[in-house]
């Protein structure tokens, strides 16, 4: 083994392989280990054996559910939007090569205790039923101003500059009501609180506007893409992607210190049907902001099944997810998993989430945070790049022609 290496990077999470993967691509020679005998980290997926020895302590699950090799269960699952970074990321570093993805059919929002599919352009404005006649009117001119928003073209702008007025200033330019506006913010721009309203809308348009070029790439029922056999399939892919520029792989060492900011609380669901209500999708995220919920943090489910090969035919598996805000996991989670209907087997699970404590322009030692509750990659992303800028003093130059990932994506 060589002695000498530019970068080392401790833990083989999804986050982890995707550092290492650019920093590998850029001609840095890369070390790699794991305190872990196996690559994933909190992120890996397990088959049906490893989530009941992980949760009930045995590993001899009931027969009825199935072959264990047929399932590959995220521990920390998340859907890749489409049009997003993290898919921009993949066709950098040419990963793609070594995975296959498929559209995800649904994108649903929880309001007033029913489940509606969330319109992202103005013409599934005008279908929407989450909407009354009028106000689907008003959102479609909001939806016209966000898809023919270019930062480059004043002429698009409509007298607003998005530096300076905030998220609030352009909605209320649209006379938005306040129920529009939750699942616009929340399911839409994927903002995990209403702080977003009185920040410079900037962000804010570019993330609707996201949504909405992702939702047109696979003109399917939802922005999302997600790979065959789930996320486990990631950390493998770039590990492999950074033995090719050299890189080296240790497992079993040591990891680093962080301090605690936070925790999340799931259910883990096994179920024979998809989640009601969401025209029997087979991949599914539903967001049920925080204020329909009386709560201070969004949830999340989060659906797939055997069209992903994640599950055994006629099975599906389902995540209800949030930031928790009590020590009981199974009352906090109560309203999401109400929404699924019979559940197979459940399993209630807390992690908790970490932020590094160093001061890495003075140590060279770039810790990135734990996962979140969210089920996308937005969050996820944007934490890998900001730490490769600070590792190597660059912008991720991440603007190029996107076709390669329609090439290994299935309708």
């Amino acid at each position: 083994m060589d002695e000498e290496y530019d970068v080392i990077v401790l833990g083989t999470g999804l986050k982890e392989c995707i550092l290492s993967g650019l920093l590998s691509v850029d001609g840095l020679k890369v070390l790699h280990m794991d305190r872990n005998d196996y690559y994933g980290g909190e992120s890996t997926s397990l088959n049906l054996n490893q989530l009941w020895k992980r949760f009930r302590g045995s590993d001899t699950p009931p027969e009825k559910l199935g072959s264990s090799r047929d399932y590959n269960v995220d521990m920390i699952p998340k859907f890749m939007m489409a049009n997003g970074a993290l898919v921009r990321v993949l066709i950098h570093t040419d990963v793609t090569k070594y995975l296959n993805f498929k559209a995800v059919d649904g994108s649903y929002v929880y309001n007033k205790g029913k489940i509606y599919k969330v319109p992202a352009t103005d013409v599934e404005a005008l279908k929407s039923t989450l909407m009354g006649l009028f106000e689907k009117r008003r959102a479609r001119k909001f939806f016209i101003y966000v898809q023919d928003y270019e930062e480059s073209d004043p002429k698009s702008h409509e007298g607003l500059d998005l530096n300076k007025v905030t998220a609030r200033d352009v909605i209320s330019k649209y006379g938005l009501e306040d129920d529009t506006v939750d699942f616009i913010g929340h399911a839409l721009a994927l903002h995990k609180d209403d702080s977003y309203l009185d920040q410079p809308a900037t962000d804010f348009v570019k993330r609707v506007k996201l949504y909405a070029e992702s939702l047109a790439r696979f003109a399917g029922g939802s922005p999302y893409i997600y790979p065959l056999y789930g996320l486990g399939e990631l950390p493998q892919a770039f590990a492999r992607l950074s033995a090719v520029y050299g890189g080296t792989y240790m497992l079993s060492k040591p990891e680093c210190k962080v301090k605690k900011v936070g925790k999340v609380a799931r259910a883990i669901c096994i179920m024979s049907h998809p989640i009601p209500h969401t025209h029997d999708a087979h991949s599914v995220q539903v967001i049920l902001p925080q204020k329909q919920l009386g709560r201070k943090s969004d949830m999340y489910l989060f659906c797939c099944s055997y069209a992903h090969n994640v599950a055994p035919k006629g099975k599906f598996i389902a995540f209800v997810t949030t930031e928790a805000e009590t020590d009981n996991p199974e009352a906090e989670l109560k309203s999401g998993i109400e929404l699924l209907g019979p559940v197979d087997e459940i399993f209630f699970d807390t992690y908790d989430r970490y932020e590094p404590t160093n001061q890495s322009s003075a140590d060279n030692c770039f810790i990135s945070t734990s996962y979140d509750a969210t089920t996308h990659f937005e969050s996820t992303v944007k934490d890998v790049i900001s730490m490769y800028s600070q590792i190597t003093g660059k912008t991720l130059d991440l603007t190029m022609d996107l076709s390669a990932a329609g090439a290994a994506a299935e309708g």
